[in-house]
């Protein structure tokens, strides 16, 4: 097959879930034998190689703001799809929706991955989250076959919520341990002397509670805050106002190596994330062997299941959770042993590449992916169950 990608910064980046998930999945199609096309940004990549792992790169210009930059670029990449012999193509983010009208008008079939609930995150202002919603809203109508959730709890909200069934396919992450722990030493970190971060600084993440939870705990351990946003931020300006002498910011950690030492060597890693389904960042920190620490949500608790720790989205119970990782490092060392065995269960790239690579080959013979995923996981703090639903 000849498959399509877009709607994405483009590969290889450092920054996004959506790059690092093209940078996992678009390869390993192409080691199968498949032609795979990754479309990228033109203007934020200075070097423009014509292929990356097999796959082939395409560039075409964007409208760089915090809005435009995603759905111009994804208006041009349709339109030069059409162009070109395509068996399928996978569109990336629910923010391009409404483009879809394009290439379902051309008889061209894709589907779309809808990512999170851009809606309801607060960096977008009131008229972006309503556009986003609607494009939520509508999907089903423009991509009856190929709406892809990344979560089972997200495939419920489309489903009870837009009436619109999915094909229930998440990320995946790679089992990783550390190799060049003297990496730390720029970031004047030691191993399991800290406590990390790893995202971006918007306020959906929750970095503000972690901080001022941190302040109540009695640690001599710091907490490193690896992350940014790609545009002038009040949240991360307020929240570098701490005075807590623990707390440092490394800024966005561009080397990939880097990031996963980081991973490796710390002590806990604490996730804040309240949006979007299966989260690649928690899908990371446990492949790299993490005490994962959780804000407690329906998709947290879908990935994580018994190997991590929960928190209410309050900075008390927080600061207890993790003065109790403190008393007892023995507990924290047990979940960093246990958390990659939750990526092998479930969460390998080899799987998902298995499920993708169905997919495409279902909507290219003229099938429909959304009906064969006909299952629900409800969870509780305690448990996970399935409940059969009718699609």
């Amino acid at each position: 097959m000849r498959i399509a990608m877009f709607g994405s910064r483009g590969i290889p980046h450092t920054y996004g879930g959506a790059e690092a998930f093209l940078e996992d999945l678009a390869p390993r199609l192409a080691g199968r034998g498949h032609e795979v096309i990754v479309y990228c940004r033109r203007s934020l990549f200075k070097e423009r190689p014509p292929t990356y792992r097999g796959v082939r790169l395409i560039y075409l210009p964007s409208l760089e703001t915090k809005v435009l930059g995603t759905p111009t670029h994804t208006l041009l990449c349709m339109l030069d799809m059409l162009f070109r012999k395509v068996d399928v193509a996978l569109v990336l983010n629910i923010v391009n929706g409404f483009h879809c009208v394009i290439p379902w008008l051309f008889g061209k079939r894709f589907a779309i991955n809808v990512d999170g609930m851009d809606w309801k995150r607060d960096k977008w202002g009131a008229i972006a989250r309503k556009y986003f919603y609607w494009n939520a809203k509508c999907i089903g109508k423009i991509c009856p076959r190929g709406v892809v959730t990344d979560a089972y709890e997200m495939r419920r909200i489309y489903l009870e919520e837009f009436r619109t069934p999915s094909a229930c396919i998440a990320y995946g992450a790679n089992i990783e341990t550390s190799t060049h722990p003297e990496a730390l030493s720029q970031y004047g970190l030691e191993p399991f002397q800290y406590y990390l971060i790893a995202s971006r600084l918007v306020p959906e993440n929750n970095a503000d509670v972690i901080i001022e939870a941190f302040g109540r705990v009695n640690t001599r351990r710091v907490l490193a805050i690896a992350g940014s946003a790609n545009y002038r931020s009040a949240f991360i300006e307020r929240i570098r106002q701490t005075k807590d002498p623990r707390v440092r910011f490394l800024g966005h950690v561009s080397d990939a190596q880097h990031v996963k030492e980081l991973h490796c060597n710390a002590y806990a890693y604490l996730h804040g994330h309240s949006m979007g389904g299966t989260n690649p960042s928690l899908l990371k920190a446990l492949g790299y062997g993490n005490c994962v620490v959780a804000l407690r949500t329906p998709f947290n608790l879908e990935v994580i299941g018994d190997y991590g720790v929960f928190f209410e989205r309050d900075a008390q119970d927080l600061a207890r959770q993790i003065q109790n990782l403190e008393s007892h490092p023995e507990v924290a060392a047990e979940y960093r042993r246990r958390a990659p065995e939750r990526i092998r269960q479930a969460y390998t790239w080899e799987k998902i590449t298995d499920q993708y690579e169905e997919m495409f080959l279902q909507l290219a013979a003229g099938e429909d992916p959304t009906r064969v995923h006909s299952t629900v996981r409800k969870l509780t703090s305690e448990k996970s169950e399935y409940v059969s639903v009718a699609a």
